[in-house]
């Protein structure tokens, strides 16, 4: 006996609708999750590692760059992303600022020589100083 189904549609509306009303179910499941997320995600190291690994090695980031499309990703980035732009950097700045800060410092402490006319090859070891100062910083964490 065949199984009976609804269509696609339906399914998507049924998606939409309870999420629709699901936001409040959503921010208390995340509010009491924070240390079993913790805990779960940092014993899964090995599992992530070779879960990357194997995608990497049968190439499905570019399978489903390809099967996605260009299309989809202006669909998606204009009428999803757009509008959790503003809100999203605005709930990101505290953690801006502390992410950046250590960086502001590197560049302040530095004492780069002078700057050299437009084109002398000088300026690039200006760059290339203050370039490893910061991959320093960026690989101590």
């Amino acid at each position: 006996m065949a199984l009976r189904v609804r269509s696609a549609q339906a399914a998507a509306d049924a998606f939409v609708t309870g999420a629709n009303g699901a936001q409040k179910a959503y921010t208390d499941g995340v509010a009491s999750a924070g240390q079993a997320w913790h805990d779960g995600a940092s014993a899964a190291g090995d599992n992530w590692s070779q879960g990357t690994q194997a995608a990497i090695a049968e190439g499905r980031y570019a399978k489903g760059v390809n099967k996605a499309g260009a299309q989809r990703y202006v669909d998606k980035a204009t009428k999803v992303g757009a509008g959790r732009y503003s809100t999203g950097a605005a709930a990101a700045k505290a953690d801006y600022q502390t992410g950046v800060q250590p960086f502001l410092d590197v560049i302040a402490a530095q004492n780069l020589p002078p700057r050299r006319p437009k084109g002398d090859p000088g300026n690039i070891q200006r760059v290339a100083q203050l370039a490893q100062a910061l991959r320093q910083k960026r690989l101590q964490g």
